[in-house]
Formats: C-alpha cells, structure tokens, sequence
C-alpha cells in the first residue's frame, strides 16, 4: 500500500510561496491502476516526484509499504557523468542484480546502440526516457510511475513498453499521468483530476474527462 495524509507541497519564489498541492490524501494497493489528469503546471509531475521519494512534502506523511519505482519518463536517478553501461552496472550492484544479464537486457531493449558507451549527459530526453524505463524493468517493483512514458519513442517502442509493464506486470499497482487521456482511459480503474492544487476522485473516467475539461476552459478564460 502506497498512503498519502494532508500532503502540502509549497515551492518558496520571489513572488511568494507557491502553494502546488493543498491537503492531498488518497491511498492504493497493489494491482490498483490509478490515473491523475490535469493541466500543463497542475503539479501531477510533482506529485509523482513525492510518492517516488525523489522529493519531500513541505508537510504531511508519506507511506509505503510497496517498493516504489522512480518515474518511469524520468532520468534524474542517473550519474550524468558515467555512461549508459556503467549507470546500469551501478544500479544493479545496488541492487544486487546481475549486471550482465542487464546490461543484455538494456541494450536490447532501448536500442541506443553505441549511445550507451557514452555519458548520459549526451542523450536527449528521450534516451534518458528509454534508459529509465528499461532500468525500471530490470528492477522488479511492487508499484510503478509512469510520468508521459507514451510521450517517449515510435510505436514499436510503446508496445515493447505495453507488454513489459500491462502485460508481465499486469499485477502490480501503477499511478499513471499522461496528457493522452487516451492511455489513461485504456489503463486505468480509478480516476482523479488535479487542479489548482486539489486533487478529487471520480467514479468513472467520464466524469473525471468533464471534469478535467471544465478546467482547462477556466484556465483559458
């Protein structure tokens, strides 16, 4: 289980305080899929930094009972000055993983080619993207994050990303983001919209897409 209780995120600017999440509390299990909508800036990325651990709650508690992964479309985890191998020799070590093994697994399935004998501070976004995902699957989670993965690659590259997270790990919890509401549509049982720093849940996804446009028509006016 994976417990959010009265989180708080405030960024301090020279504006003044930022408040980007105000009393969020929600919890889910192990084989829950849980969608969050919401506009460019609503915070849904620095949610998904708060349940990976990557950054901390201004105020509230976080807790886990799962092994969380770091966001799937998110390679901030990476030591910018080694290359692709060598962060994939690290994190199995950490992990007490078989480095070989990964690194098979790695190359073949990014397909960075050469890419990965160089620092990963010469890849794009998207080969971080791919680099994280893969990682991600060397490393067997209870519940995953996946911060606009779908964003990510061609076509051959998503389904190689459908089969490796919806099909062999169909049993796992995963809290998914996406501005495809599409995807979220496809692979999601619960549904919540985050907007102006509240997050409310929805019965189905119909109602969470209403209000999810309601929302963005707000903001344009």
């Amino acid at each position: 289980m994976i417990r959010l209780d009265h989180i708080h995120k405030i960024y301090p600017t020279r504006a003044g305080d930022r408040v980007v999440l105000r009393d969020i509390s929600f919890s889910f299990e192990r084989g829950e899929k849980l969608g969050i909508m919401g506009r460019n800036g609503a915070g849904k990325s620095t949610l998904m930094r708060l349940v990976s651990g990557a950054e901390r709650p201004t105020t509230g508690e976080i807790t886990r009972t799962m092994s969380v992964s770091w966001p799937l479309a998110f390679g901030g985890a990476f030591q910018n000055t080694l290359t692709g191998l060598d962060n994939v020799r690290f994190i199995s070590r950490i992990y007490s993983q078989r480095a070989d093994a990964n690194i098979d697994f790695v190359s073949d399935f990014t397909e960075l080619g050469p890419y990965l004998r160089e620092p990963v501070r010469t890849y794009s976004s998207g080969m971080r993207a791919r680099l994280a995902f893969a990682v991600s699957m060397i490393i067997e989670f209870d519940c995953y994050l996946i911060d606009e993965i779908g964003a990510v690659g061609d076509a051959r590259f998503h389904e190689k990303c459908e089969a490796e997270l919806f099909g062999k790990r169909r049993d796992r919890a995963m809290l998914i983001i996406s501005h495809d509401l599409e995807y979220i549509k496809a692979h999601c049982q619960r549904f919540a919209v985050l907007n102006e720093g509240d997050l409310k849940f929805y019965p189905n996804f119909d109602e969470a897409y209403d209000a999810h446009l309601r929302n963005l028509h707000i903001g344009e006016n």
